[in-house]
């Protein structure tokens, strides 16, 4: 018998210690996890902003990324609400972390600005946009564009057409058929070059001609007000919405009416609101946080979210005017002591 227990000791403490080692090794793959949904008020200035004493507030949330160790790999369940991803699906093919976070760091502050302008048109204040091109964020080291354009690139016109936004490459690709060639005109450092580009069908979409690049709007906002958001180290655009919700509630807009209103969507200048990843996460983040109503891109972004969201309300909405009407509908709360 005493050997037997000596036997499960050493097994034990040999399993105990593969796991740990396994634990500290890491993967080729990325873990997602949830982080608790926090209010934005207190990282959100706005000049003539007044206090909300109504206990409500609107809240972003972020997800945590990490590099998954060998371990959780083998056993992703783990650590409750993860999800595994390949390194392919967070960057660009060819990007290297350190680039990759210079363009998800850009991304957030484009989406301030454009959180903030979105919100102060929607009050009438004149907003000042002026779009200088679209860059490019990434190429795939596999795809037609490669050892032709480069990131950090900005797209000027496609075949002798202006190209100011992303809508005006989508649209001038788009007018030929998969594998005939583009002109893509270009610009780094004041100097413009031209290269013709052979399109290939998109992979879920063979009928859609691309060019395999990835590409990011470049815009200068003037706001007729200073605004200034500071998240720290929080990347990516998906807070746009919840950017623009919040400056109209600083400015003394009751748009909460009392509630914790979450809210995660990329903000077109427009008000168009495009989906986001990491829906998972960001749920079970908001209802940890005990967020009442979670704001989210309408289509599968919704049907994500409603699959964690248990008891708390999830209101698909497609623009930032869709977003208030939701929420003017909401019943309002007493004020909390």
């Amino acid at each position: 018998m005493g050997r037997f227990f000596k036997l499960l000791i050493v097994t034990g403490c040999v399993l105990f210690a593969v796991a740990a080692f396994l634990y500290v090794i890491p993967s080729d793959e990325y873990i997602l996890l949830p982080d608790n949904a926090r209010p934005l008020a207190p990282q959100v200035f706005v000049e003539g902003e007044r206090p909300d004493k109504d206990g409500g507030g609107i809240y972003y949330v972020a997800v945590e990324i990490d590099k998954a160790s060998v371990l959780e790999k083998l056993f992703p369940r783990i650590r409750e609400g993860s999800t595994l991803v390949p390194a392919s699906s967070l960057r660009a093919p060819g990007e290297s972390e350190a680039e990759h976070r210079k363009v998800e760091l850009r991304a957030m502050a484009d989406s301030q600005k454009i959180g903030a302008a979105v919100a102060l048109r929607s009050l009438g204040y004149p907003v000042r946009v002026k779009t200088l091109g679209t860059i490019i964020a990434g190429v795939d080291p596999k795809g037609p564009s490669n050892g032709k354009l480069e990131a950090g690139h900005t797209i000027i016109a496609v075949d002798g057409q202006a190209t100011r936004t992303l809508a005006d490459i989508r649209r001038e690709i788009r007018k030929h058929e998969p594998g005939e060639t583009v002109e893509i005109e270009v610009r780094r450092d004041g100097r413009p070059k031209t290269v013709a580009v052979k399109t290939v069908p998109e992979e879920k979409h063979p009928e859609v001609p691309v060019i395999g690049v990835f590409l990011q709007a470049d815009s200068r906002i003037s706001l007729p007000r200073p605004v200034r958001i500071d998240l720290g180290q929080v990347g990516g655009p998906s807070a746009g919405l919840a950017f623009a919700l919040d400056v109209l509630e600083e400015l003394g807009h009751d748009i909460d009416r009392g509630h914790k209103v979450a809210a995660s969507g990329e903000l077109q200048l427009d008000g168009t609101v495009l989906p986001v990843g990491g829906l998972k996460q960001k749920t079970i983040g908001a209802k940890r946080a005990g967020v009442d109503v979670f704001l989210v891109p309408a289509g599968e972004n919704a049907e994500d979210a409603r699959r964690y969201a248990g008891s708390m309300k999830v209101v698909p909405v497609k623009s930032f005017r869709q977003a208030l009407q939701a929420l003017a509908t909401l019943p309002e709360e007493r004020t909390k002591s």
